[in-house]
């Protein structure tokens, strides 16, 4: 029974992703209506939401946690007009960076991080249709924000950027997991991550 998610792993499932995807929004919204930006923000989000994951994972004790909360992120973004491509995504990345933080017993502050990177990866299902469907995501950007936009964020978006967003999302991952690490010392140490 205690191997099972209770009511209180759920609370803080709901409660962490609303706090994950409310500061990672705090920065993609505004940085979002700027195009040249677009292929880097994958990256911010995950380098400024490192700390309230690293806060989550002081609370993940359970197998599971770690894969509702890569759904559910994937489900808020695809609510929020940015596709639905996050959720199997979330599926794929948040049951890897689960099984990565299962390795350690939810204990090893490395391979939180680690799995936080992997799991970070869901964030590839907003930018699916900018790469693989192009006319579809140009008339989308062209009837939300004019042809001007349409026209900048598909010159930004090369399909040979896709290595570089999927790198970038990864790479600022780890380095939003450190800062996490960093600024939540007490927190881990109460935990009993090391």
């Amino acid at each position: 029974m205690r191997n099972k998610l209770q009511a209180k792993d759920l609370i803080n499932i709901g409660l962490f992703t609303a706090l994950y995807f409310i500061i990672g929004c705090a920065v993609a919204i505004p940085i979002g209506f700027v195009p040249i930006f677009l292929p880097i923000l994958g990256a911010l989000w995950t380098l400024i939401t490192g700390i309230p994951f690293m806060i989550f994972s002081t609370k993940v004790k359970k197998f599971g946690m770690v894969t509702i909360m890569a759904v559910l992120s994937g489900l808020l973004m695809g609510i929020t007009g940015m596709g639905f491509w996050g959720v199997p995504l979330g599926v794929i990345f948040g049951l890897l960076g689960d099984l990565i933080m299962k390795s350690g017993n939810y204990k090893s502050i490395k391979k939180n991080i680690l799995g936080y990177s992997v799991f970070s990866l869901w964030m590839i299902g907003t930018y699916i249709p900018m790469y693989f469907m192009v006319e579809q995501s140009f008339e989308h950007f062209e009837s939300s924000f004019g042809q001007e936009y349409a026209t900048r964020v598909m010159e930004v978006m090369p399909m040979w950027s896709l290595i570089l967003v999927i790198l970038g999302c990864f790479i600022f991952a780890i380095f939003g997991g450190l800062i996490g690490k960093a600024v939540l010392k007490k927190h881990f140490k109460k935990a009993g991550i090391a």
